[in-house]
């Protein structure tokens, strides 16, 4: 931890250490300030959210439970008059009189001005953001699709990949190299030219409204195609040749040789697959429309609706969907960055 307090200067800071500690703050700030604050407003109940101007902390009205009403009435705090500083519970508002009742005596009924009154606020988590999710938006059922799509796509991803990028990097044949920049002229090729043949080919092979038709089109990228070809230059030619006058099978050499040693890549390659598979969302809208089948991503827009939106619900789900990416990245991030240096620099 030494480079925390390390410094320029001999024994004290110099002006270019508050310069770097200044930028780096500020850089943190702008990367972690959003996802704090979307954090700690997944807490807020809808009222807090809607409160203005926005209050960082999940405030909300206090509320208090009086006898003989049926539900918890808010507290009001008295400013002016026989009741200044006293916080009642406000009853209902007419006209520009509020109606309170103290609730240690709520036979009584007190009308204040309602310019003389405020509400009475709290911090307050609202956990029931969590617990409702799991309880009437079946989150378990989004859940395992996310999960089972992402898992399934990436072993395939793997898989496909790590097979033309072998045939790329060790085989010698005629036009080798066009299609290998083909491949890569796909990458300027936005995914929505291509969305509608997708659809008609999924719709034909019978894939449409299927977790496959999610799973089998996006499986083949470019993308880890190039990753996964430029770490295979760097293995020696002679090795997979003496397995070869060993009599080794071209899949045995694949599976037992070519796979093992390009695992750093194969690594970046998984990390990348399984953020893009959590995340995606045009495909599966456009594939499926049975709410059973939805990944949570889908879930999460059908909680927008066309008159009102439950943004406490939207912004619980937003979290628990960044959870899982955040904690491969968070535990995986050396990998990405040494697997691309190699890829790379080799």
């Amino acid at each position: 931890m030494r480079w925390l307090t390390a410094t320029r200067g001999r024994g004290r800071m110099d002006w270019t250490d508050y310069a770097t500690y200044a930028y780096l703050v500020l850089g943190v700030l702008l990367m972690f300030g959003p996802v704090l604050w979307l954090g700690v407003s997944s807490l807020k109940s809808q009222a807090g959210i809607d409160m203005f101007p926005p209050r960082f902390l999940p405030w909300e009205r206090a509320q208090a439970t009086v006898p003989g009403y049926d539900h918890s009435l808010p507290l009001m705090r008295v400013r002016a008059g026989d009741h200044a500083g006293q916080s009642l519970a406000e009853v209902r508002r007419i006209g520009l009189t509020a109606q309170l009742v103290d609730p240690a005596q709520p036979r009584t009924l007190i009308r204040v001005s309602t310019k003389d009154v405020t509400p009475v606020m709290r911090v307050h988590a609202s956990w029931s953001n969590y617990s409702n999710l799991l309880t009437q938006f079946n989150f378990p059922l989004y859940l395992w699709n996310t999960v089972f799509i992402t898992v399934v796509a990436t072993v395939i991803t793997l898989l496909i990949n790590s097979m033309a990028a072998f045939a790329l990097s060790k085989y010698r044949f005629s036009g080798r190299d066009a299609v290998f920049l083909i491949m890569l002229a796909t990458l300027m090729i936005p995914p929505t030219i291509v969305l509608v043949p997708n659809y008609l080919i999924a719709t034909e092979l019978g894939l449409a409204n299927s977790l496959w038709g999610v799973i089998w089109p996006g499986v083949a990228t470019p993308t880890g195609v190039f990753l996964l070809r430029q770490y295979m230059l760097t293995l020696p030619d002679d090795l997979i040749e003496a397995a070869r006058m060993d009599n080794a099978s071209e899949w045995r050499i694949y599976w037992r040789i070519v796979l093992p040693l390009s695992a750093p890549a194969l690594a970046v390659l998984a990390i990348f697959s399984v953020m893009w598979r959590w995340n995606e969302f045009l495909w599966p809208m456009v594939v499926l429309n049975d709410s059973r089948k939805f990944t949570l991503q889908l879930a999460l827009n059908s909680f927008q609706g066309a008159l009102a939106t439950q943004w406490n619900y939207v912004l619980a789900m937003t979290v628990l969907t960044l959870l899982p990416v955040t904690i491969v990245f968070l535990f995986l991030q050396r990998q990405i960055t040494q697997g691309i240096a190699s890829a790379g620099v080799k």
